[in-house]
């Protein structure tokens, strides 16, 4: 069912940050950083994929979600909600359920066997596509899944996902540039800003956490290989 309420922005976020504490879905820790995909480190990391295991969680983001994405791009902009292997796949499906639309997923790269497909489900020519994912970070991982998905002849210019790192400034650029439009929920600024609020973590680890947000590579040069 589509939402019929909605939510100023700012208030979608300061929610949807407190939710993601709520559930322990993230990690500060400032003393023994993780490991990022990129191989540098960092002081913060989220799990998104907690979501699907807390229903009234999962639901109240996928409406604010599903809100955001017809606020800013149009109640009638899409025909078909695609989800990026593997953790944007719950997401799309639960949206495409909210706006009564096909929900197709879209492989990492062709499973190498049979059709050798990328996009799983039905998609044509001309479809308007919105990716859906949990997070992006710069933004970079998503443009293999918006080409895969024009390859088949049909439009992507949208991505919503539930978390935006929001500290990387190259990201919107990024994405511009591949004629691609994000909408997202949350920040790392959002979740700082009600973590001390309800002093969470504590003040050094929140003071570590800021220095990362204010300048993250100069933070990860500083450490990396540390």
């Amino acid at each position: 069912m589509i939402p019929a309420s909605y939510p100023p922005k700012d208030d979608i976020a300061r929610i949807s940050a407190g939710m993601l504490l709520e559930i322990g879905a993230v990690h500060f820790n400032a003393k023994e950083p993780f490991t990022l995909a990129s191989g540098l480190p960092s002081p913060t990391y989220i799990d998104c994929r907690k979501l699907i295991s807390y229903p009234r969680i999962r639901a109240t983001l996928m409406d604010f979600l599903t809100c955001t994405v017809m606020r800013e791009a149009g109640f009638e902009a899409f025909d078909n909600i695609a989800g990026g292997e593997t953790a944007g796949i719950p997401f799309a499906a639960l949206v495409a359920e909210r706006m009564a639309l096909p929900m197709t997923y879209v492989r990492k790269k062709p499973k190498g066997y049979g059709r050798n497909a990328r996009i799983e489900g039905e998609m044509t020519e001309g479809q308007r596509v919105l990716l859906v994912e949990d997070l992006t970070t710069d933004g970079g991982s998503k443009l293999s899944f918006v080409d895969a998905i024009r390859d088949t002849g049909a439009n992507c210019a949208h991505t919503a996902v539930i978390f935006y790192y929001g500290i990387f400034p190259e990201t919107v650029a990024t994405l511009g540039d591949h004629g691609v439009t994000l909408h997202h929920l949350c920040t790392w600024w959002d979740v700082l800003e009600v973590a001390k609020e309800k002093e969470i973590f504590d003040a050094d680890t929140l003071s570590e956490v800021e220095d990362f947000l204010r300048d993250p590579r100069a933070w990860q040069a500083a450490r990396a290989g540390g």
